[in-house]
């Protein structure tokens, strides 16, 4: 099938506006300010969560069951919040976020969530997940800045702890 000139003009238009907002969206994630605002209003997310989990307590207290977003029920809400925290604390974010006991519940749940072993199974380890998010976005840095000593030493030393902790896991699983 051929494309018409007159095709390749309709679709070179929304491409190439879609094609500058993605590349606006990945300039601001760049930026400190809009960091810090994105970092304040998880915040404050976090904070209707933890009230959340709060009101789930109070409303069923006395009854025998595991509470969760949505009462007793393990729901979707409740694979995604444990996704979402997962990737936190990845982050390094769960001690500034929950981790230093301002958000009780919050920890709690995330504890739990954590003994479950559908979610042992999908995102196990912290220490060997999300590599594949890791590694791409250092090469990313180093394209745009060439680090200096001190970075490429940090870098470098990333990359082999990093190495080591998907060899101890492999290891520990299959031997």
């Amino acid at each position: 099938m051929k494309l018409d000139d007159d095709d390749d003009a309709q679709l070179t238009e929304p491409y190439l506006s879609k094609q500058k907002k993605l590349m606006a969206k990945i300039l601001e994630h760049d930026n400190v300010n809009y960091l810090k605002k994105i970092l304040g209003d998880l915040g404050m997310v976090l904070d209707q969560i933890e009230a959340e989990l709060e009101k789930r307590k109070i409303e069923y207290q006395g009854q025998k069951c595991e509470l969760w977003l949505c009462g007793c029920a393990f729901t979707l809400a409740d694979v995604l919040l444990g996704a979402t925290l997962h990737r936190l604390k990845f982050l390094g974010l769960s001690k500034k976020y929950w981790e230093d006991g301002s958000r009780p519940n919050l920890q709690n749940f995330f504890e739990r969530i954590q003994k479950r072993f559908a979610f042992r199974k999908v995102l196990g380890d912290i220490h060997t997940t999300l590599l594949s998010a890791v590694v791409p976005n250092a090469f990313r840095l180093v394209k745009r800045k060439p680090p200096s000593f001190l970075g490429a030493s940090f870098l470098m030393g990333s990359l082999g702890g990093m190495g080591y902790f998907a060899y101890w896991y492999l290891k520990k699983k299959y031997i």
